[in-house]
């Protein structure tokens, strides 16, 4: 390793644009923007999807979905198989109606209540002398 500091300009050694160009096969191939496999995406308008501004119809809610409290509205479309219920229920609302996504509390609420409902299916299982 040498101690020489970095010097603007042309050093030695370096070979030029052209002979890396000539000795590695596909270097520099993405130099000119015009040879970009994703050029026609770069040029604003030169490709339309279709799909923006165009928001699908809203699912309808059965019970009152727990949301963030940062969006002021529900997600057009949502999981609607299993409602909140019971104690563990009531603590995922208190996790969304109180806290931020960003918080932590908001998480590990969420995560007791996934240990309060663990806990109680165990207990129904016992209680049915049925294995999990």
């Amino acid at each position: 390793m040498t101690n020489i500091p970095y010097a603007g300009g042309h050093r030695a050694g370096i070979p030029s644009a052209d002979d890396l160009r000539a000795r590695i096969p596909g270097w520099g191939a993405d130099l000119d923007p015009a040879d970009r496999p994703s050029h026609p995406r770069e040029v604003p308008g030169a490709i339309r999807s279709g799909s923006a501004g165009e928001v699908p119809e809203n699912q309808p809610e059965r019970w009152p979905r727990e949301r963030s409290i940062e969006h002021a509205r529900l997600t057009p479309v949502f999981g609607s198989t299993l409602p909140p219920r019971g104690v563990s229920g009531a603590i995922r609302r208190l996790a969304y109606r109180r806290y931020s996504e960003a918080r932590a509390a908001h998480w590990l609420l969420l995560l007791a209540a996934d240990r309060v409902e663990s806990k109680g299916q165990a207990l129904r299982s016992l209680l049915s002398r049925r294995t999990p």
